[in-house]
């Protein structure tokens, strides 16, 4: 699987689910579980490369903005979520974070934000396809800390600063 099947199926998957996060997961499975499992391996290699990429500490600071404020695991499921809203979405708020504020649409921190069943999409179908747990991928590890300079969450001059259309958009 290249890299376009991967973004081609993470969006038609999302589209199909109308912005619901549960449901995409859902039918994101589903879509894998029509794979072979090699493909299905494939595709959870894409995803966690993306997933190990967006563990930066600008990257956690705009899901702080954006989800008034942001733990370990909800940064985690943060980065499954942005991987889920396609490629656009993704390679910008990687590339700068603050971005985000142009490049997402409605956003309700309620629902949005949060794409944990995502990260457990592929192995979900690998499993149903083979009854077996998926292998090691292969791919290098996350390194131990964000990249990049961290930022103090808790003082909101600092995220306004770092983050001034987030910030505007969401917090302002």
């Amino acid at each position: 699987m290249d890299e376009t099947e991967f973004w081609e199926i993470v969006d038609r998957t999302r589209e199909a689910a109308e912005g619901d996060p549960e449901e995409h997961a859902e039918l994101l499975v589903e879509r894998l579980a029509q794979l072979d499992p090699d493909s299905v391996l494939d595709f959870a290699r894409h995803f966690e490369s993306r997933y190990n990429r967006a563990y930066s500490w600008d990257l956690w600071g705009a899901a702080w903005v954006l989800l008034d404020g942001a733990s370990d695991d909800a940064f985690d499921y943060f980065r499954c979520w942005l991987i889920g809203q396609g490629r656009e979405v993704f390679e910008g708020g990687v590339h700068d974070p603050d971005q985000l504020a142009e490049l997402l649409g409605e956003f309700d921190e309620e629902i949005d934000g949060d794409g944990e069943e995502l990260g457990y999409a592929a192995d979900e179908a690998y499993e149903q396809l083979t009854g077996a747990v998926a292998p090691d991928l292969g791919i290098p590890m996350a390194p131990a800390e964000p990249e990049g300079a961290p930022l103090d969450f808790e003082n909101e001059a600092v995220l306004a600063e770092r983050f001034p259309r987030l910030w505007d958009r969401f917090r302002g």
